[in-house]
């Protein structure tokens, strides 16, 4: 949501934040969920899992290969574990605009969808639900949550492809857990 004064994390909570940076007129964009004090296991697990979902897409995100290929393999992953995937919202091209074509959805076919080329540059950026796939937006008119009111994790970063596969332009390791 929107940031304020008022506070509404509480231990047990998590939290998601999506960031946007440029740098000599190009976009990064990426998401990371946070455990807010002592987090029930099963939503730790969720926090993981979504991470997980992250890097089954990530996979496919090679040369030759096409979006849906992407896509099928966060729905997959996801829906491995009995959670619901985000569809309101989705994943999407990146460079000197945030929010570009293709749309780079969490669910969907393998086979379908743009082929992935050299050069090209996406998010992908699950958003996975504990419970039903149903999504709310917020009395803030920005925050998203779960219709069902059970967590929701989030996980993204910026992808760039290159001849030697699929390049994160936002992730450093030791920061992402």
């Amino acid at each position: 949501g929107i940031p304020s004064d008022r506070v509404i994390l509480k231990d047990g909570d998590i939290v998601t934040c999506d960031v946007v940076a440029e740098l000599n007129g190009f976009m990064g964009d990426a998401a990371r969920t946070f455990l807010v004090g002592d987090v029930k296991e099963e939503t730790r697990l969720l926090v993981d899992r979504t991470k997980e979902c992250f890097f089954e897409g990530l996979k496919k995100a090679q040369i030759g290969n096409r979006i849906g290929d992407v896509s099928a393999a966060v729905q997959a992953c996801a829906e491995g574990y009995g959670y619901g995937v985000v569809r309101e919202l989705t994943g999407h091209g990146i460079g000197r605009e945030m929010h570009q074509e293709p749309d780079v959805p969490n669910y969907g076919k393998a086979g379908r969808g743009p082929r992935i080329q050299k050069g090209m540059a996406f998010c992908i950026e699950p958003m996975i639900n504990m419970g039903k796939r149903n999504v709310v937006l917020g009395h803030d008119g920005w925050a998203v949550c779960s219709a069902d009111g059970l967590p929701t994790a989030h996980y993204e970063n910026t992808v760039i492809i290159t001849d030697n596969g699929p390049e994160m332009t936002t992730y450093e390791e030791g920061l992402n857990g």
